[in-house]
């Protein structure tokens, strides 16, 4: 299988890498515009939620164009197991809900995957198609993926 799909390796972590940007971006899009309406958020947002949207914002854009990648992924999946602590496991084991310790149960799968996701951006670098690509003036370093 590797000789059919592996060959577009580095292609397909580059619209991976995208995707999950441009993603993670239009949530910090939410946060901070409200476009789309958040459930359950009415009146200012809490500091904190407010500096997660500007981190999501910023980095998600970071990620997508690869420009500075490895801090910028680095600082991302630090975010998301920031927000699964104390936003979902936290929350979830201070009201005593059955199995508040699992991600179904708390929400917090999204924000588990995403840590991990962009802990393997940070330790992968940029890829092709990047910015920091460009910046080398060569194809981008990064470690082998190998089967």
């Amino acid at each position: 299988m590797y000789t059919v799909i592996g060959r577009f390796a580095p292609q397909a972590f580059a619209i991976m890498r995208i995707v999950i940007g441009v993603l993670w971006a239009l949530h910090g899009v939410q946060i901070l515009f409200g476009v789309p309406p958040m459930k359950g958020m009415s009146g200012p947002l809490p500091p904190m939620v407010l500096a997660a949207g500007v981190i999501e914002l910023v980095g998600g854009l970071l990620v997508a164009i690869g420009l500075a990648t490895g801090i910028t992924a680095f600082i991302a999946s630090g975010t998301m197991a920031v927000a699964y602590f104390a936003g979902h496991l936290g929350p979830a084991m201070s009201k005593g809900t059955p199995f508040g310790w699992h991600p179904i149960t708390n929400q917090g799968e999204l924000a588990i995957v995403y840590c991990f996701i962009f802990l393997f951006i940070a330790a992968h670098g940029a890829g092709v198609w990047s910015i920091d690509a460009l910046i080398r003036g060569r194809r981008a370093v990064t470690a082998p993926m190998t089967s």
